[in-house]
């Protein structure tokens, strides 16, 4: 059975929406979209922190593609992120798009979290999510996601989408990798650990 992997940019409050620029997703009037660039140094290959997608298709919900395909299949050959993307195999979460362009790309159906859960049960390569927080909103409630790597930047939004919303599913997970860049990005994988254990202190 392969593994569902999501990978998110996220701020120390739990923010997502447009870590990579002004027009990258301005919903409901987001006015900081780009707010990771002032952190990165030669640590953060994102190769290294497995936010390539190599050796893994890719699961993105529409806006995430709709950003990619205007992207990724740009960029220069000798790119070794646009070689993994433009190549993969793509998942696509969308009720709305009718056709894919991107090449690879196929539409996952009206019932998104089924055809995911149907995907993991099959032979292949594993699946990642990146970005499509609404997305990630829907594999977290049906425990779907079975790995999260995520770069927590030390930035406060103050508002926007978030990695997880209000009315996600409670459960604990457990840190199995971890570092941090010279600009203080905590680069982390966690794994679900079952139920909350609680307690009292006192």
């Amino acid at each position: 059975m392969r593994k569902l992997i999501a990978s998110a940019f996220v701020s120390l409050d739990g923010v997502v929406q447009a870590p990579g620029g002004p027009d990258e997703d301005p919903a409901e009037g987001f006015a900081y979209g780009g707010w990771m660039f002032g952190y990165f140094d030669e640590a953060m290959a994102l190769s290294g922190s497995g936010f390539d997608g190599k050796d893994r298709e890719l699961v993105l919900g529409r806006r995430t593609y709709e950003i990619f395909e205007a992207y990724w299949p740009n960029q220069p050959d000798d790119n070794p992120v646009a070689r993994t993307f433009n190549s993969t195999k793509k998942h696509v979460a969308s009720r709305t798009l009718k056709t894919l362009h991107w090449k690879n790309s196929v539409l996952l159906g009206n019932d998104a979290a089924q055809a995911i859960a149907v995907l993991k049960t099959q032979a292949g390569r594993d699946l990642q999510i990146i970005g499509s927080s609404n997305l990630i909103q829907s594999l977290q409630a049906a425990s779907l996601i079975d790995e999260y790597h995520l770069w927590t930047f030390p930035v406060v939004l103050g508002r926007g989408k978030r990695l997880f919303e209000a009315g996600a599913k409670p459960g604990a997970l457990r840190l199995v990798s971890s570092r941090t860049s010279s600009t203080g990005v905590v680069m982390s994988a966690y794994i679900p650990a079952g139920d909350i254990q609680l307690g009292s202190l006192g």
